[in-house]
């Protein structure tokens, strides 16, 4: 039932400067400002393609000034769309998993998921804005991957023969990529179980399950590449493929949260269907 990864919560110190940043680089635009008593935090909303960045600062005791009091801010949280809301409710409802309602949003408790704080709202189609196209996945480290493909599969009405599994020696995991809606969207949550002392796996053995980082697409990484130099921001380019395909923007650059860039339709080379990758993609990756 879930259609897109609609936005990401990030924890910040300064929403100011926040958008700032996300304007800078991504040409977002700011969409909103609110205080959401559920999360007890003040809320700057940006947009940027069609995706949203919620820009949280915690208005007093609660889960986010928890999670900046231990992690000094980052990714929070994602919050997926569906195409009709009361029909989520329903479901989750039969499939007793607790929730808040706030506003025109579902607020699943925070048991409800392996570490990934989740909200879901109404699918709604949005005019794109800035320099990228979307967000498409949020990467989700757990201790079972199979055990928590299994739990999302139900919770979320997913159709697991969607799925497409994913296994990297060079980052050092497997799982599966629960995509909602292909070969339409790339859009899923990134199921994976760490090993070997990486990065990820360094993340998941201080934390626990949780939001590792996000995707997001855009149509020209180099642009983006150069935004990020003139801000003298720390990137890196990927290890498995040309510059041109993807980066990494590192989380101090982006207020505490880690996001990957990929190259419009790029990421399907890993995701199961290579030939909507487009010409040359398959072998630029292999050969990276």
């Amino acid at each position: 039932m879930l259609s897109r990864v609609d936005r990401v919560q990030v924890v910040v110190e300064d929403r100011a400067a926040a958008v700032e940043t996300f304007s800078a680089l991504f040409g977002a635009r700011q969409v909103g400002e609110d205080t959401s008593a559920l999360l007890n935090a003040h809320r700057t909303t940006v947009q940027a393609g069609i995706s949203l960045f919620e820009l949280l600062e915690p208005a007093g005791p609660g889960p986010i000034e928890s999670f900046a009091r231990e992690r000094r801010g980052g990714l929070y949280g994602a919050v997926f769309a569906t195409p009709d809301l009361p029909a989520m409710a329903r479901h989750l409802d039969s499939q007793q998993v607790s929730f808040a309602s706030e506003g025109d949003a579902l607020v699943l408790a925070a048991d409800a998921t392996h570490g990934m704080p989740t909200t879901i709202v109404r699918d709604e189609a949005r005019e794109s804005i800035g320099h990228i196209r979307c967000l498409y996945e949020v990467t989700n480290p757990v201790a079972d991957w199979q055990d928590t493909a299994a739990l999302y599969t139900r919770i979320f009405a997913l159709d697991p023969t969607r799925y497409s599994p994913i296994e990297s020696t060079l980052y050092g995991y497997t799982g599966t990529l629960t995509l909602f809606d292909p070969p339409a969207q790339l859009d899923r949550i990134e199921i994976t179980q760490t090993s070997g002392g990486l990065a990820m796996d360094r993340f998941y053995q201080r934390r626990g399950p949780g939001l590792y980082m996000c995707y997001i697409e855009t149509d020209d990484v180099p642009a983006l590449a150069a935004r990020l130099r003139a801000r003298d921001a720390r990137f890196t380019d990927n290890a498995d493929r040309p510059p041109e395909d993807g980066l990494f923007i590192h989380p101090s650059a982006l207020h505490g949260m880690l996001m990957g860039v990929s190259k419009t339709n790029f990421a399907w080379v890993w995701s199961g269907r290579p030939e909507l990758a487009g010409e040359g993609a398959a072998a630029r990756y292999r050969a990276h």
